[in-house]
Order: structure tokens, then C-alpha cells, then sequence
């Protein structure tokens, strides 16, 4: 056993150190832009996804609340049961996040789907629907992107096949994304624009 966790371990940062560092940066910088212009960052995934856009949106919306300073507006479109529920039984379950979004979404605002595969049809809808409105639509995924990748606008695609690694490495990026953007709010990270 203590071999396999061992290996596990290793992986996960090997993994980790295969993501390329300005490509982080480049999505903090996204998400800047739209604290900046008073815009809205929208997350949202299925299963795991789901909860790592719950956990993200949690430390957007609160972890980045500075004196003195606007708020951060974050949502995750994961957390309205009802409403999803009703959308994928009145309709069909790819309309989950894309009809919130028809609601809500304005040019400018930052759309981030979680999907390990890249495949699933709710995320790759609500990208469309991002797309229309002119907002900038993000994929966190893994394996090689797959039907999302074409659709997204921007993406962070881990390196890998294996669905826990893959999102372990989200929650990992969403960390690291939080923390920039509240550095720069409260002012610790200069301007280097």
C-alpha cells in the first residue's frame, strides 16, 4: 500500500509540474480584467468539477473581499439543485449550465467550465452560450481537451488520463488562481502590466 501511495504522490507532482506557469498566468490576468471592469466569473462542472467550482467560487467571492476595495462577483452555476434539476427535466441535461447562463452571462464576464474529459455536452452548451454573449469562456480539463477545447476561448488542459490526477490538479490551479488575483486585489502583487 505504501508503495502505491508513494506513487500516487509522485505522479500528482510531476503533473503538476508539467503545467505551464505563464499559462496560469495568463487566466489570472483574464479574470483580472474582469474584477476590474466590474464583470462576473461564472464556474461550474459536473461530479468533481462540480465541487471544485463550489470550493473556487467560495474563495473568489469571500477570500478576495479586501476594505476598501469592489468585490469580486463569482458564481457557481453547480449550486442551484432546483434549477438544474428542472432544466434537465423539462429539457435535457446539456441545457444545465447554458440556460443559467442565458439568464445571467454579459460581454465581458469570465465563463470557466470544469470537465475532466472535455466532453461533457452541458459544459461544451454553456461555452456557446458564453460565446454569444461575448464573455470569455475557460475550460479546465484533462486527457486532450476533447469536443471543449474547439469551443473554448482559453483552456488548461492537464496532461493526463487519469481522472482524480486530473482533478486534483484543478483544485490545485484554482488555489494558486485565488491567491493571485487576492494578492492583486489587496495590492501585496504589483501592477506589472
Amino acid at each position: 500500500m505504501l508503495e502505491k501511495i508513494t506513487t500516487y504522490l509522485n505522479q500528482v507532482s510531476t503533473l503538476a509540474l508539467r503545467i505551464p506557469s505563464g499559462n496560469i498566468e495568463e487566466l489570472v490576468m483574464i479574470m483580472l480584467k474582469a474584477y476590474e471592469n466590474g464583470k462576473r466569473i461564472f464556474v461550474f462542472g459536473n461530479g468533481g468539477g462540480s465541487a471544485t467550482s463550489s470550493h473556487f467560487v467560495c474563495d473568489l467571492a469571500k477570500g478576495t473581499a479586501t476594505p476598501g476595495k469592489p468585490r469580486l462577483k463569482a458564481v457557481s452555476l453547480s449550486d442551484n439543485v432546483p434549477l438544474i434539476t428542472a432544466w434537465a427535466n423539462d429539457t435535457d441535461y446539456k441545457n444545465t449550465f447554458g440556460e443559467q447562463l442565458n439568464n445571467l452571462v454579459e460581454d465581458g464576464d469570465v465563463v470557466i467550465g470544469l470537465s475532466g474529459s472535455g466532453m461533457s455536452p452541458n459544459v461544451i452548451n454553456a461555452f456557446r452560450v458564453a460565446n454569444r454573449a461575448g464573455a470569455i469562456s475557460v475550460l479546465l480539463s484533462g486527457f486532450n481537451g476533447g469536443n471543449a477545447l474547439d469551443i473554448a476561448k482559453y483552456s488548461l488542459v492537464v496532461p493526463s488520463e487519469d481522472m482524480q490526477q486530473i482533478e486534483d490538479i484543478h483544485l490545485m490551479l484554482c488555489h494558486i488562481v485565488f491567491r493571485m488575483l487576492r494578492d492583486r486585489i489587496r495590492g501585496d502583487e504589483p501592477d506589472q502590466s
